[in-house]
């Protein structure tokens, strides 16, 4: 449900499964997913144990998400995407792969991230290529805005990091601005610097395809400094 006065980042789309979305969706939800209802986010319960903690806010299809997975197995990954399909064949790749360190919202990510997951808790948050929202009329709708960076840098554990990446220059710049703003994080790449793409970021078939049009990708990695 939408909050009064709260304007979503996001639209619902409603794009028809594939039958190997469908049957991934079907077969993991059960296993893998994770329902807001259910309150704060016990983490040591949902993955059987202790790991490093990591949050990605929209992963698309899954295909950057599932190879951090894999490597890095004792890590425990929470995934929050609205697009049923992607979640559907993200699914299907876990069962494929028999991973086991990723569990998903298919929720509204600012919700899930105020209500479930605590303060102090996360060691990364990371949105890789959120939606631009290319016109100026819609630039309110972009995640990256000052309240949500409170709010995420409030979640991290001393240490830990917020990593954004883009292919749209104009955002990269509004990103860079409102983290440079915030308190209680450092810029890793030097004041006001974008920081070099970083191996343990899987490059996506949309930052390929993106790379043969031309198009530039910043990142940019920040610490939480107390």
């Amino acid at each position: 449900m939408k909050e009064p006065g709260r304007i979503r980042s996001f639209v619902m789309r409603a794009g028809r499964m594939t039958d190997g979305q469908q049957r991934g969706w079907d077969a993991g939800w059960c296993r893998f997913g994770l329902q807001m209802t259910t309150g704060p986010l016990d983490w040591d319960a949902t993955f059987g144990g202790q790991g490093k903690r990591v949050v990605e806010i929209g992963f698309g299809m899954g295909d950057s998400l599932i190879a951090m997975a894999q490597a890095a197995p004792e890590t425990q990954f929470i995934g929050i995407e609205v697009h049923k399909p992607g979640v559907g064949r993200l699914f299907a790749q876990m069962e494929a792969l028999s991973l086991d360190n990723i569990r998903v919202y298919a929720d509204d990510a600012v919700v899930v991230l105020r209500d479930c997951v605590a303060d102090d808790s996360l060691d990364t948050l990371q949105v890789f290529f959120p939606d631009p929202w290319h016109k100026k009329r819609h630039h309110k709708r972009r995640l990256i805005q000052p309240d949500f960076i409170a709010m995420a840098i409030a979640k991290l554990r001393p240490g830990g990091t917020i990593h954004l990446a883009t292919d749209w220059q104009p955002y990269a710049d509004h990103m860079l601005d409102v983290m440079e703003a915030a308190t209680g994080v450092m810029n890793t790449a030097g004041s006001g610097a974008f920081a070099d793409r970083p191996s343990w970021r899987p490059e996506t078939k949309f930052e390929r395809r993106g790379a043969k049009r031309g198009h530039g990708v910043w990142d940019l990695l920040y610490r939480r400094s107390n």
